[in-house]
Parts: structure tokens; sequence; C-alpha cells
């Protein structure tokens, strides 16, 4: 499988952070930032189908943008970052590129996953 996906935990409950909008974009040669899919984190916090199944993946710099203001409005928690976006390269379009965030309120960190 050649696509990207996301998976959110909240480290400051120890549980998966469930329906975070998350945007991936694609950036073109002149700079500019175009969608490629979106969508919400499941109950898993796992977001799978991030890209349309009938896009191929390609070798560039893309960006994952996670909506952390609803969250943390939701479980009434004052966020220090209400967005966090995540800018990576696909050197490699031909394996699968799996970013998860490790997300609490007042920071957050990110690796390339399995």
């Amino acid at each position: 499988m050649n696509s990207i996906t996301t998976h959110v935990l909240d480290t400051s409950l120890g549980r998966p952070a469930r329906g975070i909008p998350v945007t991936l974009e694609a950036q073109d040669a002149q700079g500019h930032w175009l969608l490629v899919g979106h969508g919400a984190t499941d109950a898993d916090g796992r977001l799978k189908t991030l890209m349309p199944p009938e896009t191929e993946l390609a070798e560039g710099v893309y960006r994952l943008t996670f909506d952390t203001r609803g969250y943390f409005a939701a479980t009434q928690v004052e966020g220090f970052y209400p967005q966090v976006s995540v800018v990576f390269q696909v050197r490699d379009a031909s394996q699968h590129y799996h970013v998860p965030l490790l997300l609490n309120p007042y920071g957050y960190s990110t690796y390339r996953g399995s």
C-alpha cells in the first residue's frame, strides 16, 4: 500500500484522540499547497483514508494539518496549539508513509511510523 496515514494519541490522557479533523496537502513546484485529502480521526485516533483510493502517491513535500482546537474544546482542556502542521518529504512513492502525532495540551511530537 503506497499512501499516507496518521494516528493521534493524547499523551496527557493516555488514549487515542478521536474526532480531530486532518487535512493532507502536497506542495507544487511553485511552493503552493494543493489539497490531496481530508478526514477526521476515528475512535482509535486513526485516519487511514486521507488519500482518495484513486490517488497515486507521488514523490514530493506534503503537509498534514491537525485541527486541535476543537478537540481540546470538546475535552474541556485549554490547549496551547490550536493546530499542528507537520511537513515531510516523500522520497520513495512506492512506500507507505505513516505519520503519527503524539499530542498534549502544551506540546506535541511526531515521527515516521510503520
